[in-house]
């Protein structure tokens, strides 16, 4: 099947080129470009406040045509987890241990899908459901660490 310029321009941001195609944990991969991402750029939290809700988008629209190609939230679609990981880490300082700590209990949260993580993931369809469990088990990481700031 051909697929359209528009799908394969979608299919290429959902699944970041190669990284969706990676034969072992494409999500962790594509997680770990997020924590690259943030390493190397630095961003404040105003930058991720700006580009969350613009990559959400983004992600939301390549997501939902690319699971018509790829079928539903397929593993090779990981713009969700950029996106998601880019909320564990907003307004928490954005050390080194603190980025590993993000990537880590981000990963677990979205592994298991606590409640209403799964729930979200089954229930809301397209690429708004893809990205919006991926943003919650963001949450669950990013209140994990602000609770440790908190503590200790």
């Amino acid at each position: 099947m051909k697929l359209s310029l528009h799908t394969r321009i979608h299919k290429q941001i959902a699944t970041l080129s190669f990284i969706g195609y990676l034969p072992y944990a494409p999500g962790t991969f594509g997680t770990a470009a997020a924590v690259l991402f943030v390493y190397l750029w630095h961003p404040t939290d105003t930058a991720l406040l700006v580009l969350i809700p613009v990559l959400f988008l983004i992600g939301t629209a390549a997501s939902h045509s690319t699971e018509k190609v790829l079928g539903k939230d397929s593993g090779h679609i990981v713009i969700d987890e950029v996106c998601g990981y880019l909320v564990a880490v907003l307004f928490v300082p954005r050390t080194t241990a603190v980025l590993i700590a993000a990537f880590v209990l981000f990963r677990i949260f979205d592994i298991l899908k606590p409640p209403p993580v799964r729930h979200i993931e089954k229930t809301v369809p397209g690429g708004a459901g893809v990205m919006l469990d991926d943003i919650l088990a963001a949450l669950y990481a990013n209140v994990c660490i602000q609770l440790w700031m908190i503590i200790f």
